[in-house]
């Protein structure tokens, strides 16, 4: 807070005293998250000089407004045209990155330019240059206002705002503070200041910045003028001659011990802060006795906001946050430490098969516990790990305030973990899911349900419906392209199902139990995984992508796991296969066909580096990316545009996350396609298996309900259907409300 600095009584800086210029500038922009600077000369230099002071400025949020008059160096303008002029996302800098930020600008190269452009592109800085109307003159003025959330300095100086005017020269600055002075003083002052920066008056006039006047190609000479032609090594110079009163030496000690606090507090990775739906939710969870499930949509932010609860929570214990977080593969780990970090949450553990250092560092925080230290820390741990004898002996040693975070949640109910529910000591519990229901395990979504203290519609549900209304998902069309089963298929197909309707139609409650029916079942659904009309439909597909988009890229393919037998597939058609028969090699080879210059990888549990893989991919240096299921649960691939869906179960948690997958936001994709094959078994209506067969239709027609009707081309994608319902008496919208009831 500004009102916290020690000002001088006297409300006055000069060169040589123990009240430097220099100190007031720096003290000022540590403290503050708003600069107006009403200025003659400006040089960039000045900022260089308080790298220290500026980089925790705009790391505070801080945004500074310029007028300046119209001369400047070659490398200030030209950083200022092009921080005008270019994408922002075009510069690698951030806001959150403190030590980058400082170094950049402490810096006077190329760097130290390139982050000058970013800040005025980002609107952290805004310049405007003026000239004064119908005079000879420049503008040279030399005052300015600090801003924090409740108090104001407004200052008014002797000295340029370049390095050499803050470091060389003789100058003097008088303030006055709004805690100690007349309200009117400050809004006369911001007043002319926002009518010339909004070029509203008659006596000075806003001026192109291609019309800034280049110093170094003009002849005007001056003292003022020399200071803008700073070079690096002159400005190295300078600031190793910095001023050495005691007061400045212990200002700067002070600054760099707030820095030094601020690099490892907490904080939310976002300068805007948590949206209004993160807050709801982390409120929802303490009404709720700090436990809950958030079932929130994939690409909505669940990570975010989960951790955000775990902010929330060390602000109430001086900055000391403690929690646990549940995975259930090495790769979600991977996001989570990186999603950790982004919260400057610095003590981080994570136990899987692939650390090894656990151990030692859980028995040191489990150590100083027991010494009653109040220590930080985030463990981040699979739920196989989570299971073992090793990791539960330091688990149970944690305090009991500890928060437990359930990524997919619905894992917190398999087997192995769920035995161990009840000697779970942490109190506080969050779990994450788009799905949470497990699929045909009732008592087990029992189970977590009871374990989270929480049930439908959950303590947060945000709705993948409401994301795309919202803009945090993006939009997208539905394709679903109908695929029917050869005569071969069909014949024994039909006589499975018939033998499934006769021994339903024995015994339907001995039927639903007998290893038979099991077996029978296992075998019709195999025949629906491997039809070979997938393969044709497959090659239409990315022919209709070429011809519509130009190219097959950014496409991410599901194809179905498993292999061939010989007599399934055409060895005319596919000579190139002898030994294995990998399903997903069929659809790899169909790809190098359509298209020989398509790029192609497969991401499969064999994959030796699948960061590598996606990175591949989000860069274009991959086009089309083949998977089966390791895709399904957590992995961040925004850059998908098209999506081929091949194979699909029918448990919904696996197609909405696919689905979830590919509408993450990106900035260089307006819209997702996806394309979805759909087996539809063509059974007469007289068969005896006929009602077995209407059954297993709505399944499917369930997947195609949940897809078409938050397209944008809904009214395309469910007429594909209308044939197939006719001819089954099934009807979309009955079971569009079935599913929503």
């Amino acid at each position: 807070m500004l009102s916290g600095i020690e000002f001088p009584k006297s409300e006055e800086y000069r060169t040589g005293t123990e009240n430097e210029p220099l100190t007031f500038y720096m003290e000022s922009l540590m403290e503050s998250t708003r600069l107006d600077l009403l200025l003659g000369y400006f040089s960039s230099s000045a900022i260089s000089v308080l790298s220290l002071g500026f980089a925790k400025f705009i790391s505070n949020g801080g945004r500074v407004r310029f007028i300046i008059n119209h001369v400047l160096s070659t490398f200030d303008k030209a950083a200022l045209v092009h921080g005008t002029t270019a994408d922002i996302d075009s510069f690698e800098y951030s806001v959150q990155d403190f030590k980058r930020l400082r170094e950049s600008l402490d810096s006077y190269g190329i760097h130290f330019f390139e982050c000058i452009a970013w800040l005025i592109s980002a609107n952290r800085i805004q310049i405007r240059a003026i000239k004064p109307v119908g005079r000879r003159g420049i503008a040279h003025y030399k005052s300015g206002i600090f801003y924090d959330d409740s108090s104001k300095v407004k200052f008014r100086g002797s000295c340029n705002f370049t390095g050499s005017g803050l470091l060389e020269n003789l100058e003097e600055l008088d303030i006055k503070v709004s805690w100690k002075t007349d309200e009117n003083i400050f809004s006369e002052y911001e007043f002319d200041y926002n009518q010339i920066f909004d070029g509203l008056t008659d006596y000075a006039e806003i001026i192109p910045f291609e019309q800034i006047e280049e110093v170094i190609i003009r002849e005007y000479g001056g003292k003022d003028l020399d200071e803008l032609l700073v070079n690096e090594q002159n400005l190295v110079l300078l600031k190793a001659k910095e001023i050495k009163s005691k007061k400045h030496q212990q200002a700067v000690l002070k600054i760099l011990e707030n820095i030094k606090k601020y690099l490892i507090t907490p904080r939310f990775p976002y300068e805007s802060g948590p949206r209004d739906y993160q807050k709801e939710a982390y409120q929802n969870w303490v009404n709720n006795n700090y436990q809950g499930i958030f079932a929130m949509a994939t690409g909505t932010g669940k990570t975010i906001t989960s951790l955000n609860c775990v902010l929330n929570e060390s602000l109430q214990t001086n900055n000391c946050y403690q929690a646990v977080i549940l995975v259930p593969t090495t790769v979600l780990l991977t996001q989570w430490i990186q999603e950790v970090k982004k919260f400057n949450f610095g003590e981080i553990v994570t136990v899987s098969s692939e650390t090894k250092d656990w151990q030692a560092q859980l028995s040191r925080i489990t150590s100083q516990l027991s010494f009653g230290v109040n220590v930080s820390f985030i463990v981040i741990v699979t739920y196989k790990s989570f299971t073992k004898a090793q990791f539960q002996t330091y688990f149970k040693k944690l305090p009991s305030s500890t928060i437990l975070l359930a990524d997919e949640a619905h894992n917190i109910a398999s087997p192995a973990v769920s035995r161990l529910l009840e000697s779970i000591h942490l109190n506080k519990r969050i779990g994450l899911s788009a799905t949470p229901k497990r699929i045909y395990d009732p008592i087990g979504s029992e189970h977590m349900e009871i374990f989270f203290n929480d049930k439908e519609p959950y303590v947060y549900n945000f709705s993948m419906e409401r994301a795309i209304n919202e803009g945090i998902l993006c939009p997208y069309y539905y394709y679903p392209k109908v695929v029917s089963l050869t005569s071969e298929e069909m014949e024994v197909y039909s006589e499975i199902s018939n033998k499934l309707a006769r021994l339903y139609a024995r015994n339907a409650h001995e039927a639903t139990s007998s290893k038979q029916i099991e077996m029978l079942l296992m075998q019709r659904k195999r025949i629906i995984h491997k039809a070979q009309g997938k393969l044709a439909a497959f090659e239409s597909i990315l022919s209709e992508i070429i011809s519509e988009r130009g190219q097959i890229g950014y496409t991410l393919v599901y194809a179905p796991e498993g292999y061939y037998e010989d007599s399934e597939f055409d060895n005319d058609t596919f000579p190139e296969f002898t030994d294995e028969n990998r399903i997903i090699d069929f659809y790899s080879t169909i790809i190098r066909r359509v298209s020989p210059l398509t790029t192609l990888t497969q991401y499969t549990s064999e994959s030796a580096d699948k960061d590598l893989v996606l990175q591949q991919f989000e860069q274009g240096q991959v086009n089309a990316l083949l998977s089966m299921k390791c895709l399904d649960e957590g992995v961040d691939i925004p850059r998908t545009e098209q999506a081929i869906f091949c194979s699909s179960t029918g448990n919904p948690r696996q197609f909405i996350q696919r689905r979830g997958r590919i509408l993450r936001k990106h900035r260089d994709k307006g819209f997702a396609y996806i394309y979805d094959m759909v087996v539809i078994p063509r059974v007469d209506p007289n068969s005896p298996s006929f009602q077995l067969e209407r059954k297993l239709v709505r399944k499917e027609l369930e997947r195609v309900v949940h897809f078409a009707f938050l397209s944008t081309n809904k009214y395309q994608a469910t007429q594909t259907f209308w044939e197939i319902c006719q001819q089954y008496n099934l009807n979309l919208d009955t079971i569009h409300l079935d599913l929503t009831s």
